[in-house]
């Protein structure tokens, strides 16, 4: 998969999660701005910060990257 695919899988992810952005920013150490680049795909997360949005977001890493065991 591409990293645009993953980005805009990461995007829907954070927009379906209807947590706002700021407690978002909040809970994985960035700044708001930084998640708002995240929905423009103007950068990705670091690993760790990818790990932390996976988890606040309550979405699986194997389908933002688009591995998919069930398929």
């Amino acid at each position: 998969m591409e990293l645009k695919n993953i980005q805009i899988r990461l995007r829907e992810a954070i927009k379906n999660s209807g947590i706002p952005q700021k407690k978002i920013a909040k809970d994985i150490n960035v700044s708001p701005q930084t998640v708002s680049k995240y929905m423009k795909l103007d950068i990705f997360p670091a690993l760790d910060t990818f790990a932390k949005l996976c988890k606040v977001l309550d979405v699986k890493s194997d389908y933002i990257l688009g591995i998919d065991c069930y398929e």
